[in-house]
């Protein structure tokens, strides 16, 4: 547990909650023994910069809670130092929602899943936005995915707080296509090299 995201998560009536069900002290110890966490490492950024999506909660000015999917090009959320993120934000359902909420209060908390390796990593942070400035257009500039065909509205840059490894427990592996085919990539030239041998040996046989 990183010490950073135990100051922050763990308010006091998260902490009621623990020593009701006796788990407060197996957590004030792993934080106590922990890493600050809120410096990007490179097991974080291997993470962060191979995934082509994550979500991200907001809150609004009402209090509601909001989850949202930002998908894109593998990569397309950067890591620019040990404490900061950034991402060009595409034009989508043009709701702006996690954008609207994000102006009134700018705390943002990532969740960033690699399901093969039943990994996850939690990220808090506060969200720096550009847009339709000089600044933007350099942040965009520097953000964007260059394959990338949906144009970019703004960019995000996010300054983390605090991050935190979460157990793999209860994961479920899940692959998309591109690692489908790394995987199977061994045993399709295998049943090629088979299927080979099997011909020329009814080449012989006639």
């Amino acid at each position: 547990m990183a010490r950073k995201f135990y100051e922050i998560a763990f308010t006091p009536s998260v902490l009621r909650e623990q020593e009701k069900h006796q788990s407060l002290g197996l957590y004030t110890r792993a934080a106590q023994a922990g890493d600050a966490g809120d410096r990007i490492g490179e097991s974080e950024r291997d993470l962060i910069e191979t995934r082509d999506s994550f979500y991200m909660a907001t809150a609004s000015e009402t209090g509601w809670p909001y989850i949202q999917f930002r998908g894109g090009s593998r990569g397309f959320l950067r890591v620019l130092d040990e404490k900061t993120l950034g991402f060009a934000d595409l034009r989508g359902n043009r709701q702006y929602i996690s954008t609207g909420n994000l102006h009134a209060d700018n705390r943002v908390a990532l969740f960033l899943m690699d399901y093969p390796s039943q990994s996850r990593l939690k990220i808090l942070g506060r969200v720096e936005i550009h847009e339709d400035s000089a600044k933007a257009d350099e942040l965009i500039a520097r953000l964007r995915v260059p394959s990338e065909k949906t144009p970019p509205e703004r960019a995000f840059l996010i300054h983390v707080e605090a991050f935190d490894w979460n157990c793999q427990q209860h994961i479920t592996p899940r692959y998309t296509q591109e690692e489908l085919t790394q995987i199977l990539e061994p045993m399709h030239h295998r049943m090629e090299a088979m299927e080979k041998e099997l011909a020329e040996l009814r080449a012989k046989g006639k």
